[in-house]
């Protein structure tokens, strides 16, 4: 069993065969670093990035915004960030409760997806009202003051997940709905 399949087997998902895992090794996770991006938040990230054998520029941003990780959400976060195959560069974790006035792509014409875990982030970034189970499944926007409009998918809040493997498998999907939208940009 390869690796990408033990991370999926834990969130829920029985089946996936990578079509690159020949390409990209993972390897074991490192602490994460503090950099100077425009997304990081004041809080220290909570999670660890796989570094691929094989460098690559980052083609795309993830924006991942939710309340702060406990231990085993830290696992399951670090997981998914194996299981969707992104660098450290390619992502990072907010509050939802920052000032959003300022997040624009950190490299010029590389597109950006939001993921926001829970109804609550998700309601103070997009502004919506409604509650998560009706802003799943749906494409939304980032309240930002910018003229950039940054797509964003709604997803189950991280830290209720812990051992409820159905409910890990429709965070995938989700993931998968913010990763065609980023392969559409």
């Amino acid at each position: 069993m390869n690796m990408h399949s033990s991370f999926l087997k834990e969130m829920g998902i029985t089946e996936w065969m990578s079509r690159d895992a020949s390409r990209i090794e993972a390897q074991p996770a490192e602490a994460p670093q503090q950099s100077q991006s425009k997304f990081k938040s004041s809080e220290a990230v909570h999670a660890t990035a796989v570094t691929p054998s094989v460098e690559r520029s980052p083609k795309a941003h993830w924006l991942f915004f939710g309340s702060e990780l406990k231990t085993d959400t830290q696992l399951l976060f670090q997981n998914i960030i194996r299981a969707l195959g992104l660098l450290r560069t390619e992502w990072s974790w907010s509050s939802p409760n920052r000032d959003l006035s300022q997040i624009s792509s950190p490299i010029a014409g590389v597109p950006v997806v939001a993921v926001a875990f829970g109804g609550p982030a998700t309601q103070a970034i997009t502004g919506e009202r409604d509650p998560l189970p009706q802003l799943r499944e749906t494409i939304l926007a980032l309240n930002v003051e910018s003229d950039e409009e940054i797509p964003v998918v709604a997803t189950l809040d991280l830290n209720q997940l812990i051992g409820k493997p159905k409910e890990k498998a429709l965070i995938w999907q989700d993931l998968l709905l913010a990763r065609s939208v980023l392969q559409n940009s």
